[in-house]
């Protein structure tokens, strides 16, 4: 049978099926073993390597057990189910399950990654009252984001380097204790291994380089994708053009902003100060 040639990029549901091709072939499985292994006919995962049938939720986690993939497949069959998501988001989310380091500049508000669920849950509220999405939709938004950080419970999780401009631990989101366990999370987070935590102080000023959220994603074989949003769709590329004066400018952002440690210990004062009992 001729193989079918993929691109990730045109679909959720193509990049869902090459990830699935290609952690079958790092294991050495043929389709009917994997097949064997997942209690699923080697006919449907070929259609799901090729993209004509989609997979359920029960086939990605499955696929996630028998290739020990760390749950990335099933974090893609969010991507590819979801529907309350920002045009193109999904798209993005598919390659942020691959990439093995993130690189984040966030304004406003702490990045998905970071958040906790009470943090997440009055974002997602909020966009309910205003009537930009519905309550069954911020629920799906829960747990789509809830699979998402779960790449960081993998064996060897992905390394994150985030930025946080001032504004993120300012602006109180969800009231005074959900932004104090917030910033206590961060605080958490920031002693993991792979996680590094900087704040680019509003006396930046005009030297910030960025005046949007931006996002790089070094993927296995090196190769870096960039992401931001508008107001209505995400937009990722690969275009060398967009990607590499985006990484001088983050490389110049990281030796501007605060060092790790005065970071964290400005997030703690503000925990303590603003939020505290």
């Amino acid at each position: 049978m001729r193989r079918t040639e993929l691109d990730p990029s045109s679909s959720p549901a193509a990049a869902f099926g090459l990830q699935l091709r290609r952690s079958r072939e790092i294991r050495n499985l043929s389709q009917v073993q994997l097949g064997q292994l997942m209690g699923y006919s080697d006919t449907l995962i070929s259609c799901i390597e090729r993209a004509t049938r989609s997979p359920t939720a029960d086939f990605a986690a499955r696929a996630d057990e028998a290739l020990a993939t760390g749950g990335t497949l099933g974090l893609m069959w969010w991507s590819l189910k979801n529907q309350s998501l920002l045009e193109g988001f999904p798209e993005y989310a598919a390659e942020e399950a691959k990439a093995v380091e993130i690189r984040l500049f966030e304004l406003g508000i702490v990045p998905g990654l970071l958040q906790t669920s009470a943090y997440a849950r009055a974002l997602a509220q909020a966009a309910v009252r205003r009537g930009s999405i519905t309550q069954a939709q911020a629920d799906e938004r829960m747990d789509f984001l809830a699979a998402r950080q779960r790449l960081f419970d993998q064996p060897k999780p992905p390394l994150l380097h985030v930025v946080l401009d001032e504004s993120c631990i300012m602006r109180p989101i969800g009231g005074r204790e959900v932004m104090a366990a917030q910033l206590a999370h961060l605080e958490e987070l920031s002693e993991r291994p792979n996680v590094t935590v900087q704040l680019a102080p509003y006396s930046l000023g005009e030297v910030a380089p960025f005046r949007m959220a931006v996002t790089l994603l070094t993927m296995a074989d090196r190769s870096v994708l960039a992401y931001t949003e508008s107001q209505h769709r995400g937009i990722l590329t690969r275009e060398i053009e967009t990607v590499r004066p985006w990484e001088r400018d983050y490389h110049r952002l990281q030796v501007e902003a605060h060092g790790t440690s005065a970071s964290v210990a400005e997030i703690s004062r503000v925990r303590k100060e603003d939020h505290g009992p």
